[in-house]
């Protein structure tokens, strides 16, 4: 799962770059919103996911323990 998520931080990253609507304000989505606009905000929800996922997945689980273990002085008192 966590080569996944890596796959997926650089599709978002090269889709971000979205040079196919720089020059349109047409379509618009929902009758108002420009699609470069809404293009971003799905880029933005899609981050906010890809984040939750990279949490749950890709973030070391002991990191608190070994936050402990090297507060400890090195006599073991």
């Amino acid at each position: 799962m966590r080569r996944l998520v890596y796959g997926l931080i650089i599709l978002l990253a090269v889709l971000h770059q979205d040079f196919w609507w720089w020059d349109t304000a047409e379509p618009l989505v929902l009758g108002f919103v420009p699609i470069g606009l809404a293009f971003h905000a799905g880029i933005s929800v899609a981050a906010a996911v890809l984040w939750a996922l990279a949490v749950k997945y890709c973030w070391p689980a002991d990191v608190d323990a070994l936050d402990t273990v090297a507060d400890q002085p090195e006599g073991g008192e």
